[in-house]
C-alpha cells in the first residue's frame, strides 16, 4: 500500500477508533500496527486533533490508561459501556482490549 497522505491517514485512524465495540478499548500502538504506517504517536496526534466526534475513550496508553485530562469522562463512558477498570482506575487490558487487525 501506498503511503498515505495526512487527510487520507486521518480517516483511516478515525475509522479505525469508531469500530472499537462498545466495552472494548485498543491502544495507540494497535492502531499504528494496524495500519503500517507511522507509530503511536502519530496515532495520538490525530486523536488530540481530530477524535472529538469519535468514541476517543476507547484508545487507551500501552498500559490502560488515558492522558489525565480525559480521566472523569473516560470513567463515566466506560462505566456506562461496562468497560473491565482496574481499581487504579486503568483499563483492564488483558480483559478489554480489542485488536483491530481482527476482522473476527
Amino acid at each position: 500500500m501506498e503511503r498515505p497522505d495526512t487527510e487520507e491517514y486521518v480517516e483511516l485512524v478515525l475509522a479505525c477508533v469508531e469500530s472499537v465495540p462498545a466495552g472494548r478499548v485498543t491502544t495507540y500502538g494497535a492502531i499504528a500496527a494496524h495500519l503500517g504506517w507511522f507509530g503511536p504517536r502519530r496515532v495520538g496526534n490525530v486523536m488530540s486533533a481530530w477524535g472529538g466526534p469519535v468514541p476517543w475513550w476507547r484508545v487507551v496508553r500501552a498500559d490502560g490508561s488515558l492522558p489525565p485530562s480525559h480521566g472523569a469522562e473516560a470513567r463515566a463512558a466506560y462505566l456506562e459501556e461496562g468497560t473491565p477498570v482496574r481499581p487504579s482506575g486503568k483499563v483492564d487490558l488483558p480483559e478489554a482490549f480489542w485488536d483491530p487487525g481482527d476482522e473476527s
